[in-house]
């Protein structure tokens, strides 16, 4: 399992730990509209998974903003998701107030099945740990990154050259 900490404590993951090469776990998070949304939503795309603890902190807003902002460049065959456990009302304000209009935004907090499903719950916070998934159009897994500390930034680049590689 991923070692994690969060603010230099450790953490407890919860759930498997997803490798490169494994079928993608499926999943069923809220948009912010309240509609149910599991990964075969966006079957037959190139899926780059942005997971954060919350929108609403410095790191995690850089980052979701950092993945809206290249979603041009990636492609009409590139959904970009961003999972946390903020309420889908939350979610909402913070796109509308970050111009954040290229990625879709998921909450977990209900059953924190995304969590769970990616082993990315931490037990100790109910909180998802910094995370960025790539799953190809087949719905296997090309990229994993879980963030050693909770509040370091995901490699951009390397996350970003995963799904580019699989747009060629």
């Amino acid at each position: 399992m991923a070692k994690v900490t969060f603010k230099n404590s450790p953490v407890t993951l919860v759930g498997k730990e997803v490798v490169v090469g494994s079928k993608a776990p499926d999943f069923s998070v809220l948009a912010n509209d309240l509609s149910p949304v599991t990964l075969q939503d966006s079957a037959g795309k190139i899926r780059l998974i942005s997971v954060v603890p919350s929108l609403d902190t410095g790191v995690c807003s850089t980052q979701t903003n950092k993945f809206n902002e290249e979603a041009a460049s990636l492609g009409e065959d590139v959904a970009i998701l961003t999972v946390s456990m903020d309420l889908p009302f939350a979610q909402k304000r913070w796109c509308g107030a970050n111009a954040a209009d290229a990625i879709q935004t998921l909450s977990d907090h209900r059953d924190a099945a995304f969590g769970e499903a990616y082993g990315v719950l931490m037990q100790e916070l109910r909180l998802l740990a910094r995370s960025v998934f790539v799953v190809d159009k087949n719905d296997v897994v090309t990229y994993v990154e879980y963030v050693g500390e909770g509040t370091d930034h995901p490699n951009y680049e390397k996350a970003l050259e995963a799904v580019k590689a699989l747009t060629n």
